[in-house]
């Protein structure tokens, strides 16, 4: 046996916005209920489950804070916008001064009262297609004061050098089907991003792509919308905190920035696209690659928190089923390798699918094996806030009691 299977090997399994609330269609279970989790449910039954507060008080209910709190960096000291941690997955290294934005490729729709947030997402556009709009903005719009950066799907970035970092912003995914008009930037700096999302709208309006995705009756991207702006934090790396080398499994560029900043190694895995489409069983079988170097896996899938974002139960219910098959089970059949190891469970925030977007509630985890000595639950899922063996009221503890280690900062 290896010095590396001698050590514990900790994983940390997350479904992006799993939780959420009753829905009629569901005979009034949650998502999270009414899926078929056989393997959560194991580690439930067999481990410690608990509840989290992942979003402190007074900070918007995102993953970029949910997820740095979760990973033992309270937000407080360490969040300055979902932006910049974006940037550092794509590679963009920010000056002092510059600010980052996220800027989504989005689908509004002009009716006669107004003009609608029809899709956040583009509806869902390929990243080359994507890629090619963003470089025509950037060619037809961009500045050496204002420069995009192409990303993955329908998120990208847009750096303002020397910028302003205290306008009104609002996520796109918190609109849909709302009007624009109150939701436009607004305050400091607000004129000259009202002017790019107006300019991005003329320009891609009569681009090839579009004209021809509106023949066909389909609902391109046709403008940008821009919000999570920040500037580049100063982070601690996670090994220098917990002594712990680490890596980083997601699709999405927020997770990735998050790793950057953390010091853990970034881990691209073919066909994850941070969709319904994802390739499950490949962040399974890279995550159990990995930990034959590493101490800590983070696997991070996104597709239970689209199906929130777009209202729809049976495809939330879809993806959180697929996340338990074909993630979690195969890393619980393959971690038994090792003597010593320690499994985490749980989701960032809640994503209920009438709301459409993300809740502050408290969220359930899991911790596998029991290492609180009371007995677990018979279920992962929402009721498990009903008798938690432990509760966080401050997110960043949940790190330091599943590895049983304080930080040094």
């Amino acid at each position: 046996m290896t010095n590396q299977e001698n050590k514990t090997k900790y994983v940390i399994l997350l479904g992006d916005g799993m939780p959420g609330k009753p829905v009629p269609e569901l005979d009034n279970k949650t998502t999270l209920q009414a899926a078929r989790t056989p393997n959560m449910d194991w580690i439930a039954k067999e481990g410690t489950t608990g509840m989290i507060q992942t979003i402190p008080a007074g900070f918007p209910p995102g993953s970029d804070v949910s997820q740095m709190n979760i990973l033992g960096y309270r937000p407080q000291d360490y969040f300055t916008g979902r932006a910049p941690l974006e940037a550092a997955s794509m590679g963009v290294k920010l000056e002092p001064n510059d600010v980052a934005f996220r800027c989504n490729l989005v689908t509004l729709h002009a009716a006669a009262n107004g003009i609608f947030m029809r899709d956040y997402s583009g509806d869902h556009i390929p990243t080359e297609e994507a890629k090619e709009l963003i470089e025509y903005l950037d060619k037809e719009t961009g500045s050496e004061e204002f420069k995009f950066y192409p990303g993955v799907s329908y998120r990208h970035l847009l750096v303002w050098k020397n910028g302003v970092q205290g306008t009104k912003l609002t996520p796109p995914h918190d609109i849909t089907g709302a009007s624009i008009k109150d939701f436009l930037p607004q305050g400091d700096g607000a004129e000259p991003l009202t002017e790019l999302i107006s300019h991005s709208q003329m320009f891609l309006k009569n681009h090839p792509r579009t004209v021809k995705l509106q023949s066909e009756g389909k609902h391109p991207a046709n403008s940008i919308w821009l919000w999570g702006q920040g500037k580049a934090p100063q982070m601690p790396k996670f090994s220098d905190r917990f002594g712990i080398s680490g890596a980083m499994i997601s699709a999405v560029d927020l997770m990735r920035g998050i790793g950057v900043y953390a010091g853990f190694e970034i881990i691209y895995v073919p066909g994850a696209t941070g969709y319904f489409d994802t390739n499950y069983r490949g962040k399974a079988d890279y995550a159990l690659k990995a930990l034959e170097e590493k101490d800590l896996v983070y696997v991070h899938v996104e597709s239970p928190d689209e199906g929130g974002h777009i209202g729809d139960a049976e495809k939330k219910v879809k993806a959180i089923e697929d996340f338990d098959e074909k993630v979690i089970g195969p890393i619980l059949k393959g971690i038994k390798k090792y003597d010593d190891y320690r499994i985490l469970l749980l989701s960032d925030h809640a994503t209920p699918v009438e709301l459409m977007t993300h809740v502050d509630d408290p969220v359930p985890f899991a911790i596998y094996p029991n290492i609180s000595g009371t007995a677990g639950s018979y279920s992962f899922d929402e009721r498990i806030s009903e008798n938690p063996s432990v509760r966080f009221d401050h997110g960043e503890k949940l790190i330091e009691y599943f590895m049983d280690r304080q930080p040094v900062s």
